[in-house]
């Protein structure tokens, strides 16, 4: 049994942006009299009217969060709005747990039978939400901006890098926003100096991380991406004088190199001067209160509502199954290993995985509508910290925006690309946005998504591709036991690290009973599971809930289950919690 001795996992932008509620006023101007009109459709047209509200003081909140959901923002009544990242303070737990208490007075004015069943799923989302993040707000300083692969310092240069210009306002806001980077940074730093007079801060080789990057990001500025991939921007619209684009381009790399650079360097030079306040180098559970924050985050992330109890003896079972199964395939054929490093894949080549992905699903999954895709390469100055690969999702008013971005310096290669690919494309990410996109969801719907319903679908659909591959069967089953077994290791050593207080020693004798010993590898796995709590655990318990969810249905449905109508159906309910999938499972089946 060959394992990777290190896995980078994958990511998606679902989760990348770190959304502030806005204090916009102390009232979200609660309807009065829902459904005044004395009908079920008056109803309907209150909670549109409701959710609208909340979804567009939400998302003029940060112009960022606004541009990557919106391509064209007045068709949603948005004229007016502020350029801006958001409010980043040590008091905004305070601050949202007062917009929250609007929101649950808002959704407890409807009378949620009187809703459609699409609504009242919405009703549903919203509710868990408010009700999960309500007894949270005092964990706001335990949250964590600046971490080494998904913190925004890491993000930022490629959100910008592809911040596309529908029309010159784009140019302008982007503009505005780069002028805005300092005093955010500025903010960040603020709400870390607070974490670390509370003994809140980061562990030292966190901060190192952090640090490293942004300095990385800031070598060699006259030949930084953020100015060529602007430049190159702006000549592709149409529309704009020479003169005028000449003007744009002088004003970004004023920016770039008077305000981005600088930026980047004072946040590193900040985190570095914090080294040493951190109080605890090991798991959440060593904070004050932290197995309680703990919790919280885990099942905001995952979506689930297992405890996490539940998730340690669900990973351990599945792994249990899978490496039973690994067994039993070098029984029937006990030359596997050598076939599992020999075979070959038709081709590498990354649009040509995505066209024979898109033609083998369509027997299992609906076909998605004809979307425009790009493929480009992470710039060098990220490759070291940015995933294998990763999917930027459209705005919902557009679903022709799709771009998967691949790390070469990660090197995926053979069944490794193909199935990262089936991960980020189809039928992963991009097959599973686009579709919702065109379910007609309520806007508001794309903002309370479950970053464990996206990665756990993408996970659940890259186990699947592996039996797409032009493979020999016994090869394909081998590989994917493989992988699910190795995700399911760093699952139950993110559970292990946070909630139990594994330490190093603990990490390395757990890895060690499944013959992986690599200690500088394992130090590096325990480091980041550290530094990113929880992280793994989208993946795969958003895996496992949708097995669970897989298997509730074949055992409700019986002869009529299909997986086509299975995905059919979760496709038309898009991402949501697990139960509320479950519940909402059979409004949606197809006879």
């Amino acid at each position: 049994m060959k394992w990777r001795s290190f896995m980078r996992v994958k990511m998606s932008r679902k989760g990348w942006i770190t959304r502030i509620l806005p204090l916009l006023s102390l009232c979200l101007c609660l309807l009065g009299g829902c459904g005044a009109a004395g009908s079920k459709a008056g109803a309907q047209q209150d909670f549109t009217n409701f959710t609208g509200q909340i979804f567009q003081s939400e998302i003029t909140a940060s112009t960022l969060n606004m541009h990557y959901s919106l391509a064209h923002p007045e068709n949603f009544g948005i004229l007016e709005y502020p350029i801006t990242f958001g409010k980043v303070s040590a008091g905004a737990g305070m601050e949202a747990s007062v917009i929250l208490e609007n929101w649950k007075q808002g959704l407890e004015q409807f009378e949620k039978k009187d809703l459609p069943v699409s609504q009242q799923m919405t009703y549903d989302i919203l509710m868990d939400y408010i009700k999960q993040e309500l007894p949270a707000s005092k964990f706001h300083l335990y949250d964590e901006m600046l971490r080494a692969n998904n913190g925004i310092q890491a993000q930022l240069p490629v959100l910008l890098a592809e911040y596309t210009f529908y029309d010159e306002q784009d140019i302008r806001d982007y503009l505005g926003l780069l002028a805005c980077v300092p005093g955010y940074f500025g903010q960040i730093l603020e709400v870390e100096q607070t974490k670390a007079q509370k003994g809140l801060f980061m562990a030292d080789f966190a901060a190192e991380d952090v640090a490293a990057q942004c300095t990385n990001f800031t070598q060699d500025p006259e030949n930084n991406y953020l100015l060529s991939t602007f430049n190159d921007r702006v000549d592709g619209m149409e529309g704009i004088s020479q003169e005028q684009a000449s003007l744009y381009k002088q004003e970004n790399q004023k920016l770039v190199l008077g305000q981005i650079i600088p930026a980047y360097q004072q946040l590193a030079q900040g985190i570095s001067s914090l080294k040493g306040t951190g109080k605890n180098t090991g798991g959440l559970c060593g904070l004050p209160g932290g197995k309680e924050y703990y919790e919280y985050l885990v099942a905001r992330t995952t979506g689930s509502s297992l405890s996490v109890t539940e998730m340690q003896k669900q990973a351990d079972r599945q792994r249990e199954q899978d490496l039973k199964d690994l067994e039993g395939i070098v029984e029937k054929n006990p030359s596997i290993s050598q076939k599992c490093v020999a075979y070959q894949l038709p081709t590498e080549d990354a649009s040509l995985i995505l066209q024979d992905l898109r033609e083998k699903m369509q027997e299992d999954f609906p076909a998605p509508p004809d979307v425009s895709y790009s493929i480009k390469d992470v710039h060098p100055s990220l490759e070291e910290y940015t995933a294998p690969a990763f999917y930027l999702t459209p705005p919902i008013d557009d679903v022709s925006q799709n771009c998967i971005y691949i790390n070469r310096a990660k090197g995926d290669k053979k069944m490794q690309l193909y199935t990262t690919l089936a991960h980020e494309g189809f039928p992963g990410h991009l097959y599973q946005n686009v579709m919702e996109r065109s379910c007609g969801l309520e806007p508001i719907r794309s903002l309370f998504g479950s970053s464990g319903y996206a990665e756990g679908w993408a996970t659940y659909v890259e186990m699947q591709s592996f039996y797409y591959a032009d493979v020999d069967r016994d090869v394909a089953a081998f590989l994917q036991k493989n992988q699910s077994a190795l995700l399911s290791l760093y699952a139950t050593a993110d559970l292990g690290i946070h909630y139990d207080g594994w330490s190093l020693r603990d990490t390395i004798d757990f890895f060690g009973k499944y013959k992986i010993t690599n200690k500088a590898a394992i130090q590096e796995i325990y480091q980041l599971i550290i530094e990113e709590p929880a992280h793994y655990l989208k993946y795969y318990i958003g895996y496992l809930e949708f097995m669970n969810l897989k298997e509730y249905a074949m055992k409700r449905y019986g002869g009529d289950y299909s997986d086509y109508k299975f995905h059919e159906a979760l496709m038309e309910m898009g991402s949501a919690p697990f139960w509320v999938l479950e519940e909402y499972l059979p409004a949606y089946w197809k006879n």
